[in-house]
């Protein structure tokens, strides 16, 4: 990872979190426990401070900025979908924010909620918890069922178990020039993507 120090603050990255080598932390961010940074990823911590807790993923491409003074969170288990951006906000534990949502300054996702992707949610938006969040701008839909709540929980333990993966055995290599004879699949999951008999 590239890995910068601001102001005297330097990242933090707890030794069970992945964080991919071509995601940029900067300055005063704070990375947990069991998290997951993926691929391109940007936590500047160079006006407020950056938090993962525990067991959150931030995937390809994302984005976590703030203001000065603030804090731009991700509570335990949160779920951030590729190229979200996050300015600011607080993330609910065990929430998910879908695929190329903008969460805009002191919004607040309640936790085990899920903000569709694409959304726009705007400045100071607060929703309760397990709410279902949709549009630009975002608004609250309805409230999620467990079964919808189990199917988030089941994709984050992936991202959970694909963190140990890649820290035990991803591994800088040339690509080959051809398919080989019986080419294996990667590592088997129960998860399923909705539409593929989730919820």
């Amino acid at each position: 990872m590239a890995c910068y120090s601001l102001d005297g603050l330097t990242p933090v990255v707890h030794p069970t979190a992945y964080v991919h080598p071509s995601a940029v932390l900067i300055g005063d961010v704070i990375v947990g426990p069991g998290c997951y940074v993926g691929p391109l990823a940007s936590l500047r911590g160079d006006f407020g401070r950056i938090v993962l807790e525990e067991g959150a993923n931030l995937q390809d491409t994302c984005v976590m900025h703030g203001f000065p003074q603030s804090d731009t969170v991700v509570e335990r288990n949160g779920h951030i979908g590729h190229g979200a951006v996050l300015h600011g906000c607080r993330i609910g534990a065990d929430a998910l924010i879908g695929m190329n949502v903008v969460v805009m300054d002191n919004a607040h996702i309640g936790e085990r909620s899920i903000v569709a992707a694409c959304a726009f949610v705007k400045a100071g938006f607060v929703c309760p918890p397990q709410s279902m969040v949709v549009g630009a701008p975002a608004l609250i839909r309805r409230r999620l069922d467990d079964k919808e709540v189990a199917w988030k929980q089941a994709g984050t333990r992936e991202y959970q178990l694909l963190a140990q993966r890649c820290l035990q055995e991803m591994q800088l290599c040339e690509p080959l020039s051809e398919v080989e004879p019986d080419r294996p699949r990667s590592s088997s999951s129960a998860y399923r993507p909705k539409g593929e008999g989730a919820p």
